[in-house]
C-alpha cells in the first residue's frame, strides 16, 4: 500500500469524505503482511462500527488519526479538548447528543490490546 492509495480511494458521501468499506476489504484480502492486514481491519472496524459517519464508509479523518498515532504523536490534548467541547455543546443545547471522541476510543483500544 503506497502513500497515494488513500487519496485515490476517497469518495464524497453526503458532506463527508470517506473510504468505501469494499476498497478496504479488497486491500485486506490482497495485502501480504499479516500485521498490516490486522491494522487495516482494526481501522475498518473502528471507522465503520464505533463512530460511523456514512453507512459502509470510513471517514477520512480516521486515517489522519491512525497516521498520527503511527508517528507516535500524542493525541491527549486534542482528546480532552474535543471531549469538553462536545459535552459543552450538549449542555447548552439542553437535549444535545454527546458525540464520543474517536481519538479517546483509539487510545483506550491501544492501551488494552
Amino acid at each position: 500500500m503506497s502513500e497515494q492509495w488513500v487519496p485515490a480511494q476517497i469518495k464524497l458521501k453526503g458532506d463527508n469524505r470517506c473510504i468505501p468499506w469494499k476498497n478496504l476489504k479488497d486491500l485486506i484480502l490482497a495485502y501480504p503482511d499479516v500485521k498490516k492486514k490486522v491494522d487495516i481491519f482494526a481501522f475498518s472496524i473502528y471507522g465503520l462500527v464505533v463512530f460511523p459517519k456514512a453507512l459502509g464508509h470510513v471517514d477520512e479523518v480516521v486515517t489522519d488519526l491512525f497516521d498520527q498515532l503511527d508517528k507516535r504523536v500524542t493525541p491527549i490534548p486534542v482528546i480532552l479538548a474535543e471531549t469538553f467541547k462536545s459535552l459543552n455543546v450538549c449542555q447548552r443545547a439542553g437535549e444535545g447528543r454527546f458525540i464520543g471522541c474517536a481519538q479517546l476510543l483509539l487510545v483506550w483500544f491501544h492501551s488494552h490490546f
